[in-house]
Order: C-alpha cells, then sequence, then structure tokens
C-alpha cells in the first residue's frame, strides 16, 4: 500500500519538508519562507538574526553533555528553482508545491520539486525544534537566491558566523561526500531586434522541441542531454538555408542554470517552399529519436500551421543569430586530467528570448579550474562577438578547492563507515556550491557538503529517493554527536 509522505519517517523531516513545499519560495522571491524561519526560530526561543543580505542566522545551544562541542554551521539555501511543463497551469508566486509519493521517490505534479534544496533547509528546522537529537551548539545559514545569483553567499560578511566547520546540506547523491566544487559565470548575448513586413501570400507555422529531460547544467551536463535551443536551431539554421524560410521568434530554454527542456519557433514560409519545408520537419523527428533515443526517449519535435506574424527577423539578423547560435558550444569542454571521469570545464547554452528591443542569449560557464573558467567564458564571448551581438558577463563565483586533510570530513567518512558498514565516495563537484564563497570570506573553515539522491533538479522531473534521505539524515545526526570538543 502506497504511502503519503506525512507517514514517512523520521516524521520531523517530512514535516517540514510539506510545509516548505506549502510556501511558495522561487529565487528573489523567498520573503514569504524567510518570514516562515524567523517566525520558526522565535517560536523555538532561539537566537534569530537577519543580515542586511536577507540570509537568516538561528543559533541553538549545545544539548546536555554536548556543550563544549565546537560549534557546527549547518548550510543550506531557502529559494528553488521554477521550472513547469508547458501544459501544467501553476504559479509559483502564491501556489503550493504538489509532491506526492512514486514508489521510491517523491515527485511533484507537473513542476520542479523544490527538494533542491527544501530537504536540506527541512533538515534544519527538524534538529532546531528537536528536544533529543544530541549535538553541540549549531548555527543554521539559510540563505537566499542561491540558484540565480549566490546573492546570498556573496553578501555574507566576517564576524556573522563564529563557528569554524561548516556541513553544507546541498549536494545530490547519496553516498558521496564533496569537498570541491566548480566556479562559474554567466555570458549574455544581446542582438538589437529588427525587423521587416511579412511578404502577402507567405505561411506560418509554429515549430515545437518538447519531452526533452533537462536537467542541471552542472550536474547532468556530461549525460547526453538533449538541448532545446541547439536542437530547434539547428532546424532554424536548414529551414532557412534550404526552403527560404524566415524567422519571427523563438522562445527556448529557461534558466542560465538548467539545461534547455523546451523551444518554440514561428517560421515563415513561401508556398512553393512549403511542401519542402513540411517534408523536412517529419524526417528531422526521425532523425532526433534515431539519435537521442537512449537519452530522450519521450522527444518530440512538431511543426504546424499558426496564425500569421506581423514581421519576421532582417535577413542579416537573422543570418548572424542562426550561425552564432549553431557555432556557440554546449556542453563539456575539458575533463579533468587529474580526477578521473571529472568534469573540470563546460559551459551551458541556456536560452534565447525575445523582447521588444533585444534577442537575449544566455549563457553559462563552470570550471573547477579558474583560468580555464576565464577561457571558456572568451570562448563563448568570442562567437558572439563575431555577430555582432552586445556581450554582458557576470562577475561570477569562486571554486572551491578540495583539502583531502580535512577533518570534518575525515569524521563523515567515519560516521559513514559505520553507519552503513561501506566507504562512501569522496568527490568534487561541476556543480557551484557556496562553500566556495564563505571558504573565501572565512579563510581556513573546514567544510564538507553532502545530502540524498535528488534526480532532475532543475526540472519538473526533479524527484527525490526516500530512503536515500533517510540514510543522509541519519548520518547528518550520528556527524553532530560526534564533533569533538573545542581545544
Amino acid at each position: 500500500m502506497e504511502k503519503n509522505i506525512d507517514q514517512l519517517k523520521p516524521e520531523r523531516l517530512w514535516h517540514y519538508f510539506l510545509q516548505i513545499c506549502q510556501i511558495p519560495h522561487p529565487s528573489k522571491k523567498e520573503e514569504k519562507i524567510l518570514q516562515y524561519i524567523r517566525d520558526f526560530g522565535k517560536a523555538m526561543k532561539l537566537e534569530t538574526a537577519t543580515d542586511e543580505t536577507g540570509n537568516v542566522l538561528i543559533r541553538k545551544p549545545g544539548t546536555r553533555g554536548h556543550e563544549n562541542q565546537q560549534t557546527v554551521i549547518l548550510q543550506g539555501h531557502v529559494d528553488m528553482v521554477c521550472e513547469k511543463n508547458s501544459g501544467t497551469v501553476f504559479d509559483f508566486d502564491k501556489d503550493p508545491i504538489i509532491p506526492f509519493v512514486d514508489g521510491e521517490w517523491i515527485k511533484a505534479k507537473g513542476t520542479t520539486l523544490g527538494a533542491d534544496d527544501g530537504i536540506g533547509i527541512a533538515a534544519m528546522l527538524a534538529i532546531l525544534e528537536s528536544k533529543t537529537i544530541a549535538h553541540g551548539p549549531l548555527e543554521c545559514l539559510f540563505t537566499i537566491d542561491e540558484e540565480t545569483g549566490l546573492t546570498g553567499a556573496f553578501g555574507i560578511k566576517q564576524g556573522l558566523l563564529k563557528g569554524r566547520i561548516l556541513i553544507n546540506l546541498d549536494s545530490e547523491d547519496e553516498g558521496q561526500l564533496f569537498i570541491g566544487c566548480a566556479g562559474g559565470a554567466d555570458t549574455t548575448a544581446l542582438f538589437e531586434l529588427e525587423t521587416e513586413p511579412v511578404q502577402e501570400g507567405s505561411l506560418a507555422y509554429k515549430v515545437s522541441i518538447t519531452g526533452l529531460r533537462g536537467g542541471h547544467s552542472g550536474d547532468d551536463i556530461n549525460k547526453g542531454l538533449g538541448n532545446a535551443v541547439k536542437i530547434l536551431n539547428r532546424f532554424l539554421w536548414n529551414a532557412t538555408g534550404d526552403f527560404y524560410a524566415a524567422v519571427a521568434s523563438i522562445d527556448a530554454g529557461n534558466l542560465r542554470n538548467a539545461i534547455a527542456r523546451e523551444g518554440f519557433a514561428i517560421l515563415v514560409v513561401s508556398p512553393e517552399n512549403s511542401k519542402g519545408l513540411e517534408n523536412y520537419a517529419r524526417k528531422y523527428q526521425e532523425t532526433l529519436v534515431e539519435e537521442l533515443h537512449t537519452t530522450e526517449p519521450a522527444i518530440r519535435f512538431v511543426m504546424e500551421p499558426c496564425p500569421m506574424p506581423e514581421s519576421v527577423l532582417l535577413p542579416d539578423l537573422e543570418f548572424w543569430l542562426l550561425n552564432s547560435l549553431y557555432a556557440c558550444p554546449h556542453g563539456v569542454i575539458e575533463f579533468s586530467r587529474d580526477i578521473p571521469n571529472f568534469v573540470e570545464t563546460s559551459t551551458n547554452l541556456a536560452s534565447v528570448k525575445f523582447t521588444d528591443e533585444y534577442i537575449q542569449v544566455t549563457t553559462s560557464q563552470r570550471s573547477s579550474v579558474e583560468s580555464a573558467k576565464k577561457d571558456v567564458l572568451d570562448m563563448v564571448a568570442s562567437v558572439f562577438n563575431i555577430a555582432g551581438a552586445e556581450i554582458e558577463q557576470s562577475k561570477g563565483y569562486p571554486g572551491w578547492k578540495p583539502d583531502p586533510g580535512s577533518k570534518i570530513l575525515q569524521l563523515c567518512v567515519d560516521s559513514y563507515h559505520d553507519l552503513f558498514h561501506q566507504e562512501p565516495q569522496v568527490l568534487a563537484i561541476h556543480a557551484g556550491l557556496e562553500c566556495g564563497l564563505i571558504g573565501a570570506i572565512y579563510p581556513g573553515m573546514d567544510m564538507v557538503s553532502f545530502g540524498p539522491t535528488i534526480k532532475g533538479a532543475h526540472s519538473p522531473d526533479e524527484r527525490l529517493d526516500i530512503a536515500s534521505a533517510v540514510k543522509f539524515w541519519d548520518l547528518l545526526l550520528d556527524v553532530l554527536k560526534r564533533i569533538p570538543a573545542t581545544d
């Protein structure tokens, strides 16, 4: 018999996860969840503070017999990636996430689940509430806007934190302990929108690419997933070149840190070339299925008649836009020469959006090597420079250099072995973690990151493995008991 989430154990972990799902918390719109956390801290009569950036810090004294342990910082982010399937009616600013149990997984109905990092936040709240969990002094740091800008971590100041041990609860593979992460930055290209009227007698078609899995632009970049921007542009490039079609609009991809799942475009073509274009569209669907059947079994490409747009792109703009999108790299650029099968450098062609004045192309670059990060940023910029676009690049964030001699790492390794009778993997992660920024603000901070297994993060396919969440909880509680006394 299938259980409801509120019947799962440990009960308080799932209680708080459900509570978090009920409260809208998109990136940059976290006011409701932050108020909930502040009210919680005050109700628990715990020291609760908000820094000037908006991060919330709750302190809890050590339990009896553990008062003299070193202070531990538990840290996670309160915002979530907001992605939904095109047919799902949902307002992330107002509507609660609807989680449900599906076999061994927890999923959401048509949207991202928010387990990244809702499950980490739930664990912190459950520990802060408990009167029976053994632990030393705690500082629970709830950071804002991790997903779209690491704003909370960037805004942390010296003096906020007293502890020198930090456990980040934002990793997504149970059995893996992370001690390093990639740094990253974004490159945005802006093309001035220039159009001309549609020729009389033309036919209009809407082109759609749907059914892609999407995923995290760090964790999933090496998995051979389809990119809707690339797939759609490949069709448009050939349609305009072989059948003299004209592009009226493109709307593909969404968030900078998500692999593009869906893409749509409006094409205009003359009647004499319409049959050839329709035949090509049918063959393109077959081509995509043949190429991507293992990684994207639900891929769907459709071209269908639609209302006539008022205008199409000027030929020169269309040429440079489509060619630059074709040339723009996407995926793994370099694997590490030091760590087997570890992605060192990558880039994500995230989205193409039309506004009233511009066409905006958003990309995101990552690397665990700072010089390689600059190189891939320059590589992407060079493509759009050639096309005459205006280039904007973000300040970016630093990576987190691994420390194999970390004391908290060894404590976690020992705990994992004793609890589960197997060795955890010790790794660096290609995704960005707030540890890099926190470590830059607090040099010498001893840090580790772990979490339960979350698949399909940053997409509506996001799902949380229930058994791994229990192991994550057990490991966290055991580690907190083992923290040594202050020197």
